[in-house]
């Protein structure tokens, strides 16, 4: 069994108060959070961070106390597991620009509405417990 390691965050900015999540919709429809391969000796929190900044153009501040993980097999590929490593990453005052190589959009949503657009319930996990992270921090 192989493993792929992956990092990459859930990206949020607040407007009018009002937690707003950034998800990408990949070329194939489904919805996420940015994330991608470790590369060389990166750590989990420099991939993280490279990887938003290369799929949406932002930088972000993550947020201390907050990972999550999910793991999935990779359907096209046997013998393939693939581990995910989430942080919870805050920007302000940029615009997010996507990857248009591969991605079809990166845009804001209220966590009911992300919720909705997401297709995999470990997706929908992962968000309710980096809202469910914010919503305590108040």
């Amino acid at each position: 069994m192989t493993i792929e390691k992956s990092c990459g965050a859930v990206v949020y900015t607040k407007e009018n108060g009002n937690i707003r999540y950034l998800l990408i919709q990949n070329l194939v429809g489904v919805y996420g959070f940015p994330k991608g391969h470790m590369e060389g000796d990166e750590t989990e929190i420099q991939t993280a961070l490279r990887e938003v900044n290369e799929e949406v153009g932002l930088d972000v501040e993550l947020i201390e106390g907050f990972r999550t993980t999910d793991s999935h097999p990779i359907p096209q590929r046997d013998d393939v597991i693939k581990d995910i490593t989430y942080f919870l990453g805050y920007y302000e005052d940029q615009t997010p620009v996507y990857q248009q190589e591969e991605l079809t959009s990166a845009k804001l949503y209220s966590f009911e509405e992300a919720i909705a657009l997401f297709q995999y319930e470990s997706t929908k996990r992962i968000l309710t417990e980096a809202n469910e992270f914010l919503l305590s921090q108040k």
